[in-house]
Formats: structure tokens, sequence, C-alpha cells
């Protein structure tokens, strides 16, 4: 009885193994070969190695811990039976070596579905051409790279996944790699520089985009559920703007019915409002639950109409989050607060709508018509939050007071004020 219950764990199935043994940091995985001789190789058949800083001792100097890690992981590939579906190194103790290219190249030869690696700062790693051979991939997360697809690259035919940060590609190339993966369903691209982007992906379900782009174009992306889009701004890409003269907020917004979720960040908002007024807009977001903007100009008409046209064309929000980001000398002046009356009709209704919050608010006149239009056609809205800008001080009473007597068309519409 007693050698039975000592060797229960070793007779479970490779299946549930295998499973507690992912679970575990993979040095801790690696030392149960010490446990019997039953456990001597249950590691090595793993289909997920996650390699980190964890893996060997760290100390202040970093060529001993680069290189322990290198010849840790170099072990562990060197002693690994059967595929390897999944592989991710994330350190900072690792810059680019010929090593990673030799773990590449086994890598592509072990059936990898999904590879991520986040290197130091310093020397970028050149991804080398044996990955653009793993055919089976489903999941790409690449950090600080120079990624460089060879002329024969016909793209990764499995790949559902694909994030892209502070990655060195020729613009060309990306919407090439994009388009060449029939089932990406996420995209995630971060800190590019002037990029002009124009995305076919027909499967895509999520959008994260983050850096200095002069242009965006979602050329086909019909399936999009959730967009999250931070514009950075330079001299060059502002007077880029200013030259633009078709319709910013079609070509990202005219052709995504089914999105549920948008997130615009700083200079979002001044994007959609560069060039031709789109007028009536013909798309209606039905499946709209949840829009965040952050960093929106009241002083200036255009961005005001993005966020109204937003929002009038979204039936079903549930949710909205606004913040302001107003020159305030030139915002108190506002001119034409007669567009309240003119775009805004008093019969629209935002009948799901519960949730607003308004941050960085400053108090002028178009953000106080905004919150007055919000609370007067919401009728089952529950809380509406107003978190004033930190350097207002004088007018917070003026608000406060010009709050109270707004019409709610809810009842149970609650406002809160919050001081920082």
């Amino acid at each position: 009885m007693g050698d039975a219950a000592e060797d229960f764990i070793s007779d479970l199935p490779q299946s549930i193994l295998e499973n507690i043994l992912t679970r575990l940091p993979i040095g801790d995985a690696v030392r149960t070969c010490i446990l019997s001789s039953k456990w001597r190789y249950k590691w090595a058949t793993l289909t997920q190695l996650v390699f980190d800083e964890n893996c060997v001792p760290i100390s202040n100097d970093r060529v001993p811990v680069e290189k322990s890690l290198v010849k840790f992981i170099t072990h562990a590939l060197f002693l690994h039976q059967g595929p390897i579906h999944k592989f991710q190194l994330s350190t900072v103790h690792l810059q680019s070596c010929p090593d990673i290219d030799q773990w590449l190249l086994f890598l592509s030869r072990n059936d990898i579905r999904e590879l991520v690696l986040e290197l130091g700062e310093g020397e970028w790693f050149r991804v080398p051409s044996c990955l653009f051979n793993c055919r089976k991939l489903t999941r790409l997360e690449l950090f600080r790279c120079e990624f460089d697809p060879p002329l024969t690259f016909t793209g990764f035919p499995c790949l559902r996944s694909l994030n892209l940060h502070q990655v060195l590609v020729a613009p060309e190339a990306i919407e090439s790699l994009i388009s060449s993966c029939p089932l990406l369903e996420s995209l995630s691209l971060s800190y590019f520089d002037s990029l002009d982007l124009n995305i076919c992906a027909p499967n895509l379900k999520y959008l994260y985009l983050e850096g200095e782009f002069k242009d965006i174009h979602l050329e086909s992306t019909p399936l999009l559920v959730s967009m999250s889009i931070a514009m950075y701004m330079t001299d060059d890409i502002a007077e880029h703007f200013e030259q633009s003269s078709s319709c910013n907020f079609l070509k990202i917004l005219g052709g995504v019915p089914h999105l549920e979720k948008l997130v615009g960040y700083i200079y979002f908002t001044k994007y959609l409002s560069i060039g031709d007024d789109p007028g009536r807009l013909p798309i209606t977001y039905n499946h709209l639950k949840v829009i965040e903007l952050y960093q929106v100009s009241f002083e200036d008409m255009k961005e005001i109409l993005v966020v109204i046209q937003l929002i009038t064309n979204s039936p079903n929000l549930k949710e909205l989050h606004i913040s302001g980001s107003s020159n305030t000398l030139a915002a108190i002046e506002a001119p034409d607060l007669d567009f309240w009356e003119k775009e805004c009709h008093a019969d629209y209704s935002f009948k799901q709508l519960k949730l607003v919050k308004m941050t960085d608010i400053s108090g002028v006149p178009h953000e106080m018509e905004l919150i007055k239009f919000l609370l007067s056609n919401s009728p089952v809205l529950e809380i509406m939050s107003i978190t004033p800008c930190t350097f207002v001080t004088e007018r917070k009473v003026n608000m406060l007071i010009e709050l109270v007597r707004f019409i709610r068309a809810s009842p149970r519409a609650e406002i809160i004020f919050i001081q920082n």
C-alpha cells in the first residue's frame, strides 16, 4: 500500500502530468528529474516551454546571467523530446546573440505553434529566415527586433494573433504580412514611426495600434469588434494631416459594423476630424457598447462633431468615457454654441446608456453642453461621473451650480463630482 501510495502521481496519465508540469516555472519542471527514474524525462516531453529571468540565479552582473540563461535554454532544448507547440522567452537579461538563431532553427523543425520573444534593451535581435518557415504558427509576439521577411515568404496561413512591439520593419512588409495571414483575428502594433498603414484582414476581431501614424486605413476589417488606437504627433505628421483631404473618419470607422468597443487615445479624435465632412454616416454601430475617447479638444468644433457622430450613431451604447484636453482660454470663448440646437436634436434618445465618465473637464461651454445633452437624452442613465481638470479651481463651484440645473431624463441618474 505504501509503495502504491507513494507512486500515485507518477502513474497518472501523461496528459495530466504535462498539465501539472506546465503550471510550474520551467526551472522547477526540469528539477523534477531528480525525483525518481520515472520522472527523469517527464519534463522533456512538455509541449509548452516558457523561459524568463527566474530560470537562473540573478545578479547585478549581466554577463554571467546571460551565459547561465543561454546554457539553461540550450540544455533544455537539447534534451527535449517530441514537438514544441509553445516557446516563450521574456527576459531583460538577454539581448541579440547567435544562440537565439539556433533555438529558432530547432523550433522551426519541431511543430512550433506559439512564439513569444521579448528581449532586453540594447542591440536588437534580427529575426532569422527560418522563422518564416514556421507555417503552423498561430501566435507570434516579437519585441525589440528587426523583422525582414524574405521575398519568397507567402505568409503564415494559420496565424491568428500577431503582436509587434518596437519592431523595425518596412511599411510595405507590415501590410504584406497582415494580408497574407488569412485567419488573423488579433493584431497589435506599437511604437512604430511615421507609418502609413493599410489593413486588409477579413477575419480581424481585435486591433491595437500605438505610434506615430501618418495614415490608417481599415480597408477590409468587417468582423472587427474591439479597436484601441493611440496616435502620437510630430511636426511632419501634423503637416501631413493638414494636407489631407480624404475623410479619415470613414477610412477608419466606415467599414466596422460589428464594432463593440472603441478606445481612442491622444490625437485620435483629431485624426478622425481631418478631411471632408462625412455628412450623414453610411453606417450605424448597432453593436457598439463602449466608447472611450481621451484628450478631446473642446475648442475644435470638428472634434466635437466626431464625438456627436459616434455616439448618436451608436443606438445601443452602454458606457461612455471622455476626457478633455482644451486650451481653456480658446474654449471659453466658445463660438458656435448654436451647434447644439442645430446638430443635437432634442428627440434623440440613448436608450441603453447607463454610465458616463467625464474626466479632465475644465467646465468650458462645449463640455457643459455635451453633459447637458447626455443627461437630457439618456432615460436609463445611472451614473454621470465628472472629474474636473487639476488646474480648474475657480470654476468648480460654477460647474456644480450649472450641473444641478440640467434636466435629467433618467429619474435614477446620479451626478458624481470627483475632486482630485
